[in-house]
């Protein structure tokens, strides 16, 4: 059987609460007191349980994280930033996964708050007023990673998106493509959908390119399955495009996906830039061409940001956008203008 404080206690003959400034404050306790209680630690191998520990410290060490789809593999490498940093300062991850449900969001920051995590990292989705009423009752900090909330004070790290389109739009015309499709979200989503079509249209105005977002732009959301739809419905309304730019690598591998199986040769008649630069990015035919995330980055600074707030240390950029990059692979060419 587990040995317990009381146990240590016993065996050291003195108080329970000895024992409990010997584990969390020894200065506090004379030395011949404080060499009896590890001895009897020593002798009876005795670990001190991480919750009853949390109790005293009013901490669990533990943080909260949420993710809207956790099989994306954006996700996975930005997890790994996450957990590189909470492991580096002694704490635990709690991760969850919402299925883009508000229902089930706000069912688990419920129990996350009876599991009394220390800070929450929301990731992607953006904070709806709903969100917000739901966590301005918790007491724990807040950061968002991949996202931000333009309407409310949360901390957040991400890429500055609408930038990061308008250099992919101005990558493939630099590469002499002027006939430009896209592959989006929602006009409305105020993340990556909105910003990227702002970007990406402004790159061809400042670039005295004609675009009708009615035919250079399709909408959809972000599955395999409704990106590959997306892409035939914009190779129907737009079939003398050049180059497609896709807001993430899953669409751009969906819209790759749909050219083969319609003899499309790519880069050849049509080339495709992603977005995300995940794993994925490197290993499909051909590799893909993206604007790179630091996403390792993202996960990790994210983290490094909650520890502070839940320190109580000032954070001086509310807002971190952190750098992007375009990786130059093997999908895109360039074509006489």
């Amino acid at each position: 059987m587990k040995a317990s404080i009381r146990d240590v206690a016993k065996l050291a003959n003195v108080s329970i609460s000895t024992v409990s400034r010997v584990l969390n404050a020894p200065e506090l306790v004379v030395k011949e007191k404080r060499e009896k209680v590890l001895a009897a630690i020593a002798q009876l191998n005795y670990s001190p349980n991480a919750l009853a520990r949390g109790l005293i410290h009013r901490r669990t060490q533990t943080l909260g994280v949420l993710f809207p789809n956790i099989s994306n593999l954006f996700y996975s490498e930005v997890l790994a930033g996450m957990e590189g940093a909470a492991h580096e300062a002694g704490y635990n991850l709690m991760i969850c996964n919402t299925d883009n449900n508000a229902d089930k969001k706000h069912a688990i920051l419920k129990v996350l708050n009876e599991k009394q995590i220390d800070g929450l990292i929301l990731t992607s989705e953006p904070v709806l007023p709903d969100d917000y009423e739901v966590l301005s009752k918790f007491t724990f900090p807040v950061v968002l990673a991949a996202t931000h909330s333009p309407d409310y004070e949360i901390a957040s790290v991400k890429v500055d998106d609408e930038k990061a389109a308008y250099d992919a739009a101005a990558y493939l015309i630099s590469r002499g493509h002027r006939r430009i499709g896209m592959i989006s979200g929602s006009i409305d989503d105020p993340i990556s959908g909105g910003p990227r079509i702002r970007g990406f249209l402004r790159a061809l105005n400042d670039h005295g390119i004609e675009s009708d977002p009615k035919k250079c732009i399709e909408y959809g959301s972000p599955q395999f399955e409704h990106s590959y739809q997306a892409m035939k419905a914009l190779h129907a309304k737009f079939p003398d495009m050049t180059a497609v730019f896709a807001t993430s690598d899953e669409r751009a591998l969906a819209a790759i996906s749909y050219l083969h199986e319609h003899r499309i040769r790519v880069p050849e008649e049509i080339s495709v830039i992603g977005f995300d630069n995940t794993r994925m990015a490197g290993m499909c035919f051909p590799k893909l061409t993206t604007v790179a995330q630091p996403l390792f980055d993202i996960g990790y600074l994210s983290v490094v940001k909650l520890l502070r707030l839940i320190r109580g240390e000032p954070v001086h950029d509310l807002r971190t956008v952190v750098p992007h990059s375009i990786v130059e692979r093997d999908s895109v060419i360039s074509v006489k203008p």
